[in-house]
């Protein structure tokens, strides 16, 4: 079959500009359907994601032995609130394109105590790296401690991928979190 459009009036047939819109079409389809999000809003993402867990979960969730957290005195209808502080490491799969991609995240939390009218310096403190399980509702929290038998340090590298282990070992929270949790600390503690 021989064309009437020649190769120098391409740009002229109707079939090249009906492939060419559906093609754009096709590819902002795709655009909306996979949304990426930027590295630093999932971070931030991740960091809400995991601080809110840690304050809502009851305080044997975050698996801290030896640490009992006060009751409710008497008289009074909730118990002291957990105001926590957090740090993420990473996370994986590496390359997750929205909070809901992310299955795992390595990184370190300080939560307090807050009772009222108790000063930081004596409050009840949960603290440590931890792994947080994304996929489940809500997310599974797992705090590295030493056990009778393995050292907390053996037992953080068997726990954390190889590039996390230094960071989990040296690495608390940054000067701005910190000052971030006192002051939330603070105002939860009626101070």
């Amino acid at each position: 079959m021989i064309s009437r459009v020649g190769v120098s009036g391409w740009h002229r047939s109707v079939f090249v500009w009906i492939e060419v819109c559906l093609l754009a079409a096709s590819l902002g389809v795709a655009a909306l359907i996979t949304p990426k999000t930027d590295p630093a809003v999932l971070r931030q993402e991740i960091l809400t994601r995991m601080r809110t867990t840690l304050e809502q979960a009851d305080p044997k969730d975050h698996q801290h032995a030896g640490h009992t957290v006060p009751e409710a005195p008497a008289g009074e209808q909730a118990a002291p609130t957990i105001v926590c502080g957090v740090h993420v490491y990473g996370y994986e799969p590496a390359g997750a394109a929205t909070l809901a991609d992310v299955a795992t995240v390595y990184g370190f939390h300080l939560c307090g105590v807050a009772e009222q009218k108790r000063h930081w310096d004596g409050a009840v403190k949960l603290v440590g790296p931890l792994i947080m399980d994304m996929t489940t509702q809500p997310p599974g929290i797992e705090v590295v401690e030493a056990t009778a038998d393995v050292r907390f340090v053996d037992r953080l590298r068997e726990m954390f991928p190889d590039k996390y282990e230094e960071l989990a070992l040296r690495e608390a929270l940054p000067a701005s979190e910190m000052a971030d949790l006192r002051r939330r600390y603070d105002d939860a503690a009626g101070l």
